[in-house]
């Protein structure tokens, strides 16, 4: 696979983007999931890791029980260990290839999201369209960012998954999944929005307590907002 993300995306003017900038809008940020990260919460591995080894465990004592040869218990148990490795190593190439096929951009005007492991997509997301962004953080600084659109956007849930969150007021919420540094993308966005709206207050707020400690904090949920 190229750099690039695929040789789709080979004659991309600019990396991440379907088009050269306009004159006036700059890059502001760009970055990608991290694909250990869309594996763990995302695709759930550890989740399946753990039901195949109750399976296993299951099979294991149940053999023993029933009265079955060695022989018998040690081939099923290899049966299912080889079911296991197959199905985790399909969800850790899919994360991996969402990483490799991902750009998520900012711009001083809008949020561009390149996506598509099979099929690649890029969609424009202007600010004069976006209502809110909410910044979910975790306790080593990764998260994601998810965008509430105004109301008229048909978008599909289908095309955008896994960089979804779900919906809001009926609206698709597109979201920037499983960033190292949320903060430093959430930070710019959050300024972005602000210069974008000369008469308008944009607000960040974190939803942990006050009182709690800086990784409680961290943890806690953010959420910029842009009103019109």
């Amino acid at each position: 696979m190229s750099e690039t993300g695929g040789p789709e995306h080979d004659y991309e003017p600019v990396p991440g983007l379907p088009g050269r900038l306009p004159k006036g809008e700059i890059i502001l940020w760009q970055g990608a999931p991290v694909s250990s990260l869309v594996s763990r919460h995302v695709m759930k591995t550890r989740w399946i890791a753990g039901y195949f080894a109750i399976l296993v465990i299951w099979n294991t004592v149940a053999g023993i029980y029933d009265g079955r040869t060695a022989g018998a218990i040690l081939f099923s148990t290899a049966a299912l260990a080889i079911m296991s490795a197959l199905a985790i190593g399909l969800l850790e190439a899919f994360a991996w290839g969402v990483q490799k096929t991902t750009m998520y951009t900012i711009t001083n005007k809008r949020v561009v999201m390149r996506i598509g492991v099979a099929l690649s997509a890029t969609f424009n997301l202007p600010f004069t369209r976006i209502v809110s962004a909410d910044m979910r953080e975790d306790k080593n600084g990764a998260g994601d960012i998810a965008l509430t659109l105004a109301p008229g956007d048909k978008l599909s849930w289908l095309v955008f998954w896994p960089h979804v969150r779900g919906f809001r007021k009926g609206a698709l919420m597109p979201q920037m999944i499983c960033l190292k540094d949320v903060a430093i993308a959430g930070n710019v966005l959050s300024a972005a929005l602000a210069g974008s709206r000369t008469s308008a207050a944009v607000s960040v707020r974190t939803d942990a307590p006050a009182g709690k400690d800086a990784v409680a904090a961290r943890a806690g949920r953010r959420l910029i907002e842009a009103a019109e």
